[in-house]
């Protein structure tokens, strides 16, 4: 199926590693131009040698000045993922101003900040754009250690008569190496997997074909909406 993606720019955050880096690769397969931002050099230097064309910059977007910095002048795009987040699992009685400060100031308040940029530069170029937020389904069930792992789901209703779409991603547990490390206990994969009646935890692809079908001009009539990728978990 063609999704259309073909001559567009986009920017992907948290572009270093599993969903964001394989977001950047399918882009760039489907004939988009692709922003890669990470905080990780390294990360970032495999995945130009990987992808030759991808533009990559490095910033951590939890550094509101730095970001600005670098993304107040990255030019034109059409599409946002906003992907970068931190997961710092934590028992409630258990977490800590760091953690707190952390996860707000990258999952939350970077979001905004990203969003905010591109969004601006959409309406200044006249043009219809999409915005997808990779969220969880810790946004909207209760999980254990998660008190301060979960990822802005919010949308962007203001931004709809402008022509810009925003709907987020809910994946289940995804099997990236954040995912492997993070769920590699046997017990704790099994209270979870229980829970989901496909039985299974979600791969990358999974979501990130449901990335790019709300990018693209085929969900044109989708906006306001969260996705998700989770085996049924939030329907039971």
């Amino acid at each position: 199926m063609d999704l259309g993606l073909a001559g567009r720019r986009a920017l992907v955050t948290g572009a270093g590693k599993g969903i964001g880096r394989s977001t950047v690769q399918a882009l760039q397969a489907a004939g988009a131009s692709v922003v890669a931002v990470s905080r990780t050099r390294t990360d970032l230097d495999s995945l130009v040698r990987e992808c030759p064309g991808v533009e990559p910059v490095c910033v951590d977007l939890g550094d509101w000045e730095a970001t600005e910095k670098a993304l107040g002048n990255v030019g034109p795009v059409d599409l946002l993922v906003n992907n970068a987040a931190v997961a710092l699992l934590q028992p409630f009685l258990e977490v800590t101003k760091e953690a707190c400060d952390t996860s707000f100031q990258v999952n939350f308040r970077a979001v905004i900040q990203v969003s905010q940029i591109v969004a601006k530069s959409m309406i200044a170029r006249g043009v219809p754009g999409a915005i997808v937020n990779v969220s969880s389904q810790a946004s909207q069930r209760a999980l254990t250690n998660h008190s301060v792992y979960w990822q802005a789901p919010f949308l962007f209703t203001l931004l709809v008569p402008v022509q810009i779409r925003v709907n987020a991603v809910n994946p289940t547990v995804v099997m990236t190496p954040m995912g492997r490390t993070n769920w590699s206990d046997p017990h704790k994969a099994k209270v979870m997997l229980d829970r989901i009646p496909l039985g299974k935890f979600a791969e990358v692809e999974n979501v990130v074909d449901t990335i790019l079908f709300l990018l693209s001009d085929r969900s044109g009539m989708t906006t306001g909406s969260t996705v998700p990728v989770d085996g049924g978990f939030l329907a039971t």
